[in-house]
């Protein structure tokens, strides 16, 4: 089973409080802006494999905030690496969702590692994650909202979403733009 993407990202951010949200590139991004654009969105644009490591380097300069990166799983397997370093920091107020379609969808939907066998939920548990799951169905997104929201870190969830594409809604694409309005958002 798996989920609708577009539906799935806009649960996670319904009521998001003043949660911080990282989208890796593509789809995670169109997602989240689809959800609802907001200063305290940081979108990458042409930073594959990066929306861990600065999930984990916001994390860690805001601890009193709580941290959500929403990315896919080509653009985490290109920085597998990056779990190791999130386990050993062990940032309790990151999460990680990995939308994952089994696809590489920016570069014309190769078959990912993950179509292949690949767990990236047991991998982030073999680097150390406290908790890390997979889901599959609606109800067990629902159940792990309120764990994404305010449970302790890090965590990565892999929701299996479907391969189908939605419209693209773009937000800036202007990269010091969306970096001093997120600034702005903490004050900074």
């Amino acid at each position: 089973m798996a989920l609708d993407r577009r539906e799935a990202v806009q649960r996670l951010l319904a009521d998001r409080g003043e949660m911080l949200v990282v989208s890796g590139l593509g789809s995670p991004t169109y997602d989240v802006a689809a959800a609802g654009d907001d200063d305290r969105n940081f979108y990458l644009w042409g930073a594959m494999g990066s929306a861990a490591p600065i999930g984990l380097g916001l994390a860690l300069a805001q601890p009193a905030k709580r941290v959500l990166v929403v990315t896919g799983d080509g653009e985490l397997l290109m920085g597998l690496g990056a779990l190791a370093s999130i386990a050993a920091q062990r940032p309790a107020n990151l999460a990680i969702v990995v939308l994952d379609n089994e696809r590489y969808g920016e570069t014309g939907m190769q078959k990912s590692h993950t179509a292949h066998g690949a767990d990236l939920a047991a991998i982030a548990q073999g680097a150390g994650f406290p908790v890390a799951a997979t889901i599959t169905d609606e109800a067990d997104l629902d159940r792990i909202v309120g764990e994404i929201r305010s449970g302790q870190g890090p965590m990565l969830v892999v929701v299996k979403i479907t391969a189908g594409e939605a419209p693209r809604v773009l937000p800036s694409r202007d990269g010091v733009e969306v970096k001093n309005r997120f600034r702005r958002s903490l004050g900074l």
